[in-house]
């Protein structure tokens, strides 16, 4: 039974309905000793308060997709199939124009369950990064008119927090239904939206990090997706035509993969986001007391060996986002150029929603069409 499927929704309607009616009619009825009494008539509340709260999260995930399947929830999904130590590129060895000269692989692209219109899902598997999971990927509605037939689209990539999904950001965040009409009177570039699955190993963080052994999430998402979408959409694989946002977690990933790759991305949304992967209790990055520093994106931006030409909108509360974007702002050295926004709004997905207008507008000035 699917976990974000109706006939799992309804049983615990069906069984939150029992667990309130049953004491109702059977409360003053139970017969035995007091002890046998008083255990059934505890069991009874028991029974309807766990009912209760598995309605209730039944419905948000329902709502918010932060799991997709049981194997989310359990920590059981195995999407790593290899996990190579790919170098300080992410690329195994492998030369760039080696990587843009390999064969094109055409993907199947499917409906998704409870999201109607353009958006569309295929399971990938990465060549590179050994990372086998899915990908969602939203086409602006210029990309069927005739009148575009033989233009490329500049592309942004979208990285849903911890827990969460790539649906996330179509249902949660309503990233399509906020987007597209600004794309259809031109307040906004119309980017193809990619959401990668970003939770590779149970309900860990990986802070998009390469950890030999592990997981090559960095070479997932700046290496086999970026080649997927050019494989099968018109797209351009140049940087300047190359955005990538996130929230919460996905927020410092988006960041943290602009600053080590300007030759794949030109610039990053942060949503409450953070410089220090610490933050996030269930990084693996964090775990190791060396990783957690390096990893730390002043860090990075500062053993970068030149600075990175890219641009980063970095917004959220003082302590949520926002502070870790003055932070970066104090130590960017031209070409990197950081914005940071005060917002109100909380931790959330629709605080995160309300702020899309802002920050795709942002994004069109920054991210070229090819």
């Amino acid at each position: 039974m699917s976990l974000t499927g109706f006939p799992l929704f309804a049983t615990a309607i069906a069984l939150t309905a029992i667990a309130v009616l049953l004491p109702l009619a059977v409360w003053s009825k139970v017969r035995g000793p007091a002890v046998v009494r008083v255990s059934t008539r505890a069991l009874m509340v028991v029974f309807a308060q766990v009912t209760a709260v598995a309605l209730v999260f039944v419905s948000v995930n329902r709502e918010e997709n932060f799991y997709a399947s049981w194997g989310d929830l359990l920590g059981t999904g195995k999407y790593v199939t290899a996990a190579p130590d790919l170098g300080a590129d992410g690329l195994g060895g492998k030369k760039v124009a080696e990587v843009k000269a390999e064969p094109k692989v055409l993907q199947d692209f499917q409906p998704v369950e409870g999201l109607g219109g353009r958006v569309k899902k295929t399971e990938l598997a990465g060549k590179i990064s050994g990372v086998k999971g899915d990908v969602m990927v939203w086409l602006p509605p210029q990309y069927d008119d005739p009148a575009f037939k033989n233009k490329k689209f500049p592309v942004v990539e979208l990285i849903p927090g911890i827990p969460g999904t790539g649906k996330s950001w179509f249902q949660g965040l309503k990233a399509a239904e906020v987007l597209e009409p600004l794309m259809k009177s031109g307040k906004v570039q119309p980017f193809i939206l990619v959401s990668p699955r970003a939770m590779l190993l149970g309900n860990g963080d990986t802070g998009c990090a390469n950890i030999p052994g592990k997981v090559n999430a960095d070479s997932w998402f700046s290496v086999d997706v970026r080649k997927m979408v050019t494989d099968n959409f018109r797209a351009s694989d140049e940087a300047r035509t190359w955005g990538v946002a996130g929230y919460s977690a996905g927020a410092y990933c988006a960041a943290k993969l602009a600053i080590l790759h300007p030759d794949r991305y030109s610039a990053a949304v942060s949503l409450s986001g953070y410089n220090d992967p610490g933050q996030e209790p269930t990084s693996l990055v964090a775990q190791d007391p060396e990783m957690r520093r390096t990893h730390n994106l002043k860090a990075l931006l500062k053993a970068a060996p030149a600075p990175p030409a890219v641009s980063l909108w970095m917004s959220g509360a003082e302590q949520d986002g926002y502070l870790s974007g003055t932070d970066l702002k104090a130590i960017a050295q031209n070409p990197t150029a950081v914005h940071a926004e005060k917002v109100t709004g909380g931790h959330n997905l629709d605080s995160w929603s309300k702020q899309l207008p802002t920050a795709f507008g942002w994004l069109s000035t920054q991210v070229k069409a090819p």
